[in-house]
């Protein structure tokens, strides 16, 4: 089965254009080679995969024959994803709170001088 294919009926792309962009922009690999989207995959295949700042660990463990319901993606592949993964996206996520809202613009002349203050601070 294509990876493309195969990604998409293991549920972690919505469609199987969006898999296949994800292959041609070098965020799939299988077994450490960066692949495209028309290479097949097999039993016992290794997958990384990047999504949403995330790197995937997938195993191939069988492959199925239509796209299946999110309880039983378990029957054909193993997640070996390390949880080290989850908690960068977490901080992340705090990371990003502390920058300007979204759609307020280029910063103030004062918003430039409170910056700089701060930086200043930190560096004494």
């Amino acid at each position: 089965m294509r990876i493309d294919k195969y990604l998409w009926h293991t549920r972690y792309f919505k469609t199987r254009n969006i898999a296949s962009t994800a292959c041609k922009k070098g965020q799939v690999k299988i077994n450490d080679k960066v692949v495209k989207s028309s290479k097949e995959v097999y039993p016992m295949d290794k997958i990384i995969l990047r999504k949403n700042q995330i790197n995937y660990e997938l195993m191939v463990l069988d492959i199925p024959k239509n796209r299946i319901g999110a309880k039983l993606v378990d029957i054909y592949r193993k997640d070996t994803t390390p949880k080290e993964a989850f908690e960068n996206e977490e901080l992340l996520k705090y990371s990003k709170s502390y920058y300007r809202k979204k759609g307020s613009g280029r910063p103030t002349k004062k918003d430039r001088r409170e910056i700089d203050d701060y930086l200043d601070d930190e560096a004494e």
